[in-house]
Order: structure tokens, then C-alpha cells, then sequence
């Protein structure tokens, strides 16, 4: 890279693969498991006939009757998604706040503090007795996802080795499926009962619980203790991920340098993160997570049991179409991982950008072959197993492309000065277009009917063709060298006309 007639190469360090790695970036990725139960257990909750005959009566109403003219308008109702969207609006606030945090105070203790307030929101939901208490439970749900999901992936692309980054970060995909499925099987299980809602809103403490005790047990990533000036701290984390037999010497060394780099350089992050220079990394840090949402797979991991008992499902048959859906998601998740450093991330995007186009497509043909154009008739027992099947695929499709590469992507493209901002415009993106989409889903499946499937089909479309012409490949890359897959690019290389940062003296 050259810089004021100046060359600054910066080493790849080739860290292997060692337990104490392993367990770290496990443990870190549980983090995942909170946001990923909220997703699954919202949509099955808001099926059990005890949660609607004591929050949403005349929904209710509605389930129970046998006189319907549109099958797709049955849970169309406001303050329903509201119960469900309230909790991303929370995190769009709280994710933009944790990145001040994240770099004050760490990455791991950040993860700490929202794993507790995590559990405030999972008692406030189970001892609800009225639409306030569940919103508010809501709320401190949304702070503690907002918090977990902004430091966690930036943790995890610090720690692990960077031919081996893109496996290690869909760990936190990986166990965000986890959540849904499991979440899934308990509200599968407590259906029937009166509490049961309670019991699968309530039990959100456990993952919360199992992440924030873990992550007392880990030490914060080797970069972030350079950046608050703990050296001694930051070797003795390198050693114990690195191995105690390897010379972590010149890695600590090369963060040293680049936190110099950082401070000599440093200005107000939001303020620096809209340089012409970082122009490429805001743009994906914004196009990522706002394509990701609009695939429609997160409202569908909201809405699954309320769109299958809609079109016919029985309620225990609806449970369990989301299990299945949440099983064969976390399935591909796995591929994700084996093949994500190999075939790199550009590859995964765009097939699996296509993939779910034609699924979702072919759902949309389907419904309207079957239901009619109003949506006046229920599917035939052939005719939604058929969907659920076509479902499966398009969500196989999300859960080895864009499902761990939204996490993976923001996180190890920005440069240092800028990394826990970045991450954390990436996740309020998220959280917004969440908060969008899930608050107007049920009522766009009133009025579309199967044509919303056709809508994100046709954002798909349009995402793929923007990965194909302004995504450039990442894999294996070291952080800090990052800024040459700009250079190169035909495109982005006109705003990366010199370097962004300049080496120290």
C-alpha cells in the first residue's frame, strides 16, 4: 500500500486452530442463541388460543371462526406485530449506543450487558398481565439483542484466524438457528397448556443465562485490550487462542502499531465513517443488512405459524411446520461453515441469492393456484405440504448465504478507528428494516396475499445483481489488510484513492 511514496506491507499471521479458540468463539456465538429464541418463539406464541383469549380477543375471534373470506387477513392486526416489532425498535436505538460502549469498555462486556438486560425482558414478558408489561418486556429484549448482536460478530472476526475467520463467525448464524428451532419445539410442547405462552416467553432467560455466565469465563478479544491500552492483558488472550507454544510476539506488535495508527488518526467515528475514502464499507455496511431483511426471511420466522394455520394448518401441524423450517435453516447453516472459506463469500451470496428467488417464487404459484386470487379457499393437505416444502428450500437457500454472511461481512471490513461503528450502523439497519418489515408483514399478506412472496422474490433479484457488480471477495484476508480489496475493485478503487490510514513513525 503505498503511502506518501511509502510501501506499508501488513503481515498475515496464519493462526492455527486451537481449543482454546474454538471454545472462545463457541462461547462468544452463544450470543446468538437470545436473538435467535426471540425470532422463534414470538411467531408460536401468537397462535396458542390462551395468549390471544387474554391479550387479543378478537383475533382470536377471527381463528376460531369458520366463516372466512380471506384466509391470508386472519391475524392482520396492529398491536400484534407491534408485541413483536417493538423489540427492534429498542434494538436500533441500543445498537447505535453500544458502539461507544463496545470500544470504552470491550467487546466481551458488552456481551455481558446484554445478556442481563436480556433477562429482565424475558421475566417482564412471562409475568405480563397486560399489553403494557409485554411491550416493555419487549423493550429490555431489544437492549440486550441490541448490545450482543454489536459486539458479538466483531469479537469473533478479531479472534479467529483469518483463514479461518468466515467459519468461525457463522458460529453466531449458527447458534442464532439454534434459538429458532428451539424455541420452536417449546412452543410446540407448552401449546395446549394455559401458561405455556408464559413458559416460552419466560425461558428466554435461558439463553440469556448461558451466554452472560460464559462469557464471564473468556478473556476480550487481543485487539480490543490493545485498543484500551492493556497490553499484558491483550498477550496473555493471544497466547491462550494462539496457543501458549506459538511466538505471538509480532502479532501483538502488529495490533500495537495499527492502535497507534488508529489513535493518531482519530476523530469522531460517526462522523469519519462518512469520509469519501470509507464510502465502500458504509455502503455495505447499509446494503448487507437491509437486503438481508427484505429476503423475508426473519418475517417469515415470525409469521410461520400464523401464515400455515392461515392457509389451512391445524395449530399443532402449524407448530411444527416452523420446527421443521428451523431445523433444515440450522442444517444449512453447517454447510455455511464448511465451505464459506472456501468458496469464499461472493460465491454464497449470489447462489444463494437465486435460490431463494425461485422458491419463493414457486410458493407464490403455488397459493395462488390453490387458494385462489382472494384467498378464499384453504390449501389441500397435498398443496401445503407442498409449501412447506418449497419454504424449506428457500430457506436452506438463506441459511448458507446471507443468513451468516450479513454477520460476517460488516464485521471484517472496517478498519479499526471505525470497526464498532460500522458494526454498529450495520445492526441499527438491521434492526430497522426489521422493525418495518415486521410491523407491515401481516398486513401486506392481507392485502398481497401471495403476491408478498413475489415482492421479496423480486428483492432478491435485485440484491444478487448488486453483489454480482459491487461486492468484492474477502475471504482469508487479514483485517487490517482489508483496504486492498478496495483498491482493486473497478468500482470502489475511485473512492480508495489513498490510503486510510498512515503508518506510524
Amino acid at each position: 500500500m503505498a503511502v506518501g511514496g511509502m510501501t506499508v506491507e501488513t503481515p498475515a499471521f496464519d493462526g492455527r486452530i486451537t481449543l482454546s479458540v474454538v471454545i472462545t468463539c463457541i462461547v462468544a456465538a452463544t450470543s446468538g442463541l437470545i436473538f435467535g429464541y426471540d425470532i422463534g418463539v414470538t411467531g408460536g406464541v401468537t397462535t396458542m388460543p390462551s395468549f390471544l383469549e387474554k391479550f387479543f380477543p378478537s383475533i382470536l375471534r377471527k381463528v376460531m371462526s369458520t366463516d372466512r373470506n380471506n384466509i391470508y387477513c386472519v391475524y392482520d392486526s396492529q398491536v400484534l406485530t407491534l408485541f413483536t416489532s417493538s423489540l427492534y425498535l429498542a434494538g436500533l436505538t441500543s445498537s447505535l449506543t453500544a458502539s461507544r460502549v463496545t470500544a470504552a469498555f470491550g467487546r466481551r462486556n458488552t456481551m455481558i450487558l446484554g445478556g442481563f438486560t436480556f433477562l429482565v425482558g424475558g421475566v417482564l414478558n412471562a409475568a405480563s398481565e397486560n399489553i403494557e408489561m409485554l411491550i416493555l418486556g419487549r423493550i429490555f429484549l431489544g437492549i440486550g439483542v441490541g448490545f450482543t448482536n454489536q459486539a458479538a460478530p466483531v469479537y469473533l472476526s478479531e479472534v479467529a484466524p483469518a483463514k479461518w475467520r468466515g467459519a468461525f463467525n457463522s458460529g453466531f448464524q449458527f447458534f442464532l438457528s439454534l434459538g429458532v428451532l428451539v424455541a420452536g419445539c417449546i412452543n410446540y410442547g407448552s401449546a395446549k397448556h394455559p401458561w405455556g405462552w408464559r413458559l416460552s416467553l419466560g425461558l428466554a432467560i435461558v439463553p440469556a443465562a448461558i451466554m452472560a455466565v460464559g462469557v464471564l469465563l473468556i478473556s476480550d478479544s487481543p485487539t480490543s485490550l490493545v485498543q484500551r491500552n492493556k497490553i499484558d492483558q491483550a498477550k496473555k488472550a493471544l497466547l491462550r487462542v494462539r496457543g501458549s507454544d506459538t511466538n505471538v510476539e509480532p502479532e501483538l506488535q502488529e495490533l500495537i502499531k495499527w492502535s497507534h495508527v488508529s489513535k493518531a488518526n482519530q476523530q469522531e467515528p460517526f462522523v469519519s465513517i462518512f469520509r469519501r475514502q470509507y464510502r465502500p464499507h458504509l455502503v455495505m455496511a447499509i446494503a448487507i443488512p437491509f437486503f438481508q431483511q427484505l429476503t423475508g426471511i426473519n418475517v417469515v420466522a415470525f409469521y410461520s405459524p400464523n401464515l400455515f394455520q392461515s392457509v389451512g394448518f391445524g395449530n399443532d401441524a402449524a407448530l411444527l411446520s416452523a420446527i421443521i423450517l428451523g431445523a433444515v435453516n440450522l442444517g444449512s447453516v453447517l454447510v455455511s461453515t464448511t465451505i464459506v472459506d472456501r468458496f469464499g463469500r461472493r460465491f454464497l451470496f449470489i447462489a444463494g441469492g437465486i435460490q431463494m428467488l425461485v422458491f419463493q417464487i414457486a410458493v407464490a404459484i403455488v397459493l395462488a393456484a390453490m387458494t385462489g386470487t382472494h384467498g378464499e379457499e384453504k390449501l389441500s393437505k397435498g398443496g401445503a405440504i407442498l409449501v412447506l416444502g418449497f419454504m424449506c428450500l428457500y430457506a436452506i437457500g438463506f441459511g448458507w448465504s446471507w443468513g451468516p454472511l450479513t454477520w460476517l461481512i460488516p464485521s471484517e471490513i472496517f478498519p479499526l478507528q471505525i470497526r464498532t461503528t460500522g458494526q454498529s450502523i450495520s445492526i441499527a439497519v438491521n434492526f430497522l428494516t426489521t422493525f418495518i418489515l415486521s410491523q407491515t408483514f401481516l398486513t401486506l399478506l392481507c392485502r398481497f396475499k401471495f403476491g408478498v412472496f413475489f415482492f421479496y422474490g423480486g428483492w432478491n433479484l435485485v440484491m444478487t445483481i448488486f453483489i454480482i457488480f459491487f461486492f468484492p471477495e474477502t475471504k482469508g484476508i487479514p483485517l487490517d489488510s482489508m483496504y486492498t480489496v478496495w483498491e482493486k475493485h473497478w468500482y470502489w478503487r475511485r473512492f480508495v484513492t489513498t490510503s486510510e490510514i498512515k503508518p506510524s513513525t
